[in-house]
């Protein structure tokens, strides 16, 4: 009496379907606890939404708060709009680009600073004499002048103008009526440009 024997490779066909079912059980724990896991999130940084000159005072409609990778948020970015209200920019900025405790100067708690009149600009100044500059402190009232003409001939550029900070370079940056702001920045470009102290 012949006994019958079950098919070649029965047992291995069943092996490999309880595998895959192993497999596609895994697949799909593995997936929802991606899905339930918590999502790597970027660090909020203040940017500018626009194009922003040297010496501005950004309004809040003229900064945009993103997330950034956190290993590409550089250092002392700033995190919320409110950390820049009554700042003055220490240099342009480009539109998208991070604004940092290093960009900006002034501002509530800053030493002698106050919000700018709303009709006065900053305008940084990099100084022909940088031995003035130990001279300087925020709150000091100077005239911002050039060479004139005529050599020897001094030009006053803005007078009275108040002193808002003073950074390496040295650079000063002042605060004068928008109009007379305007004329010295244009002069410092071609020209060497001083100040003196009243």
């Amino acid at each position: 009496m012949h006994r019958l024997r079950a098919p070649l490779g029965a047992p291995g066909w069943r092996r490999t379907a309880l595998l895959r079912r192993v497999a596609a059980g895994l697949l799909t724990v593995l997936a929802l606890a991606l899905a339930l896991a918590p999502q790597a999130r970027g660090t909020p940084v203040v940017v500018a939404a626009a194009d922003l000159p040297a010496g501005a005072t950004p309004p809040a409609a003229a900064l945009a708060v993103r997330e950034w990778p956190p290993d590409l948020v550089p250092a002392g970015a700033l995190v919320a709009v409110a950390d820049v209200a009554d700042r003055v920019l220490v240099g342009a900025a480009r539109a998208g680009e991070p604004l940092t405790d290093a960009r900006l100067t002034g501002g509530a708690g800053a030493p002698g600073a106050a919000p700018l009149p709303d009709d006065e600009a900053a305008v940084p100044v990099r100084l022909a004499d940088p031995d003035v500059a130990p001279l300087l402190v925020a709150g000091r009232r100077v005239d911002v002048v050039t060479l004139g003409e005529r050599a020897g001939e001094p030009l006053v550029l803005a007078s009275d103008a108040e002193v808002v900070t003073v950074l390496p370079g040295p650079l000063v940056l002042v605060a004068m009526p928008r109009g007379l702001a305007a004329r010295v920045a244009a002069a410092a470009l071609s020209d060497q440009v001083a100040v003196t102290l009243r």
